[in-house]
């Protein structure tokens, strides 16, 4: 049975991370200090006698785990709305974190997989990104404890890689959504199903022209999975995300649709360096992991949806 370690376990990607990780038969310690995961999330797998709830600072080094055979480092805000209140958490994260947990890859032997994301690219000069894209990034702006901050950590990895022959992969997450997101996390897809379900106006910052790629979560969990998995993905970089792009007032007057949402659409000014256009291009993905996002937009909007009328 592997040992499988998931920091920000308790998270949204991280806690269907640890379904999918136990269903596949591996032991599980999930990591989590709670700023922003929660303990709903995973108060399910509590009960599991394969699953083991770590509460800990992972800027903290990590002290009686036994020997893992893999490590998934996720921990980190990952919304706007989460990283700008907690920045410097956000910045230590992503490189003390993941200096800990290269540590204890280092010395247990565990493969390591970084999530890293899609913001490494900025508001990008380049459409769509491939991983040979540098990025675009303002290194001091309001997004920069994420940004860069995960830019640090991807450089870590590949220091690690190089030095020790660390068995690491890197994953830069684009746009995910699906059960579990935080009603209050200030990505779009939330803000507009809560605004449609509620009867508030769906606000589009911006023209609404801007784009995203939407991937639904079981996707981006069995890419982070076969990511892992693979060997020909040793010391390399990959998209995880779904390349159909979607501007933001199409996707807006989606979720209308889908909610049967007599909401009006209102228009703020557009945040600063919010990138205009957001689409990943997977073609090594799909050659040498084998994986591609099977589930389409409004099949994963109609279980998001679902799963918000539950809990607003």
């Amino acid at each position: 049975m592997n040992k499988t370690l998931v920091t920000g376990g308790a998270g949204f990607i991280g806690s269907h991370l640890c379904e999918k990780l136990l269903d596949g038969g591996n032991e599980v310690w999930c990591l989590d200090n709670f700023i922003t995961g929660s303990r709903k999330n995973i108060e399910h797998l509590l009960n599991n006698p394969q699953f083991h709830l770590i509460e800990w600072d992972v800027i903290k080094p990590l002290e009686q785990i036994p020997n893992l055979d893999y490590i998934y480092h996720l921990a980190s805000p990952a919304s706007p709305v989460q990283y700008q209140k907690y920045p410097i958490e956000t910045l230590l994260v992503n490189s003390v974190g993941i200096y800990n947990m290269l540590e204890l890859s280092r010395k247990t032997g565990a493969k390591f997989l970084y999530t890293s994301t899609s913001e490494i690219y900025g508001n990008p000069r380049e459409h769509p990104q491939r991983e040979t894209y540098w990025g675009n990034v303002n290194s001091i702006g309001i997004r920069s404890c994420y940004d860069e901050g995960k830019r640090f950590g991807e450089a870590m990895v590949m220091a690690y890689v190089r030095k020790f022959d660390l068995d690491g992969r890197i994953a830069r997450v684009f746009n995910t959504y699906g059960p579990k997101m935080e009603k209050n996390d200030g990505r779009v897809v939330s803000n507009f199903i809560v605004q449609a379900l509620t009867k508030q106006p769906l606000t589009v910052y911006g023209d609404g022209s801007q784009t995203r790629s939407f991937c639904y979560v079981d996707d981006t969990v069995d890419g982070l999975i076969k990511l892992m998995n693979e060997e020909k993905a040793r010391g390399e970089i990959f998209n995880i995300g779904n390349p159909e792009e979607h501007s933001i007032i199409e996707f807006a007057n989606l979720i209308k649709k889908l909610t049967a949402s007599s909401s009006k659409i209102v228009f703020n000014n557009l945040p600063e360096d919010d990138p205009t256009r957001r689409q990943p291009d997977i073609t090594r993905a799909k050659q040498i992991l084998g994986w591609r996002p099977k589930i389409t937009l409004e099949e994963g909007l109609l279980k998001t949806i679902e799963y918000f009328q539950q809990i607003i």
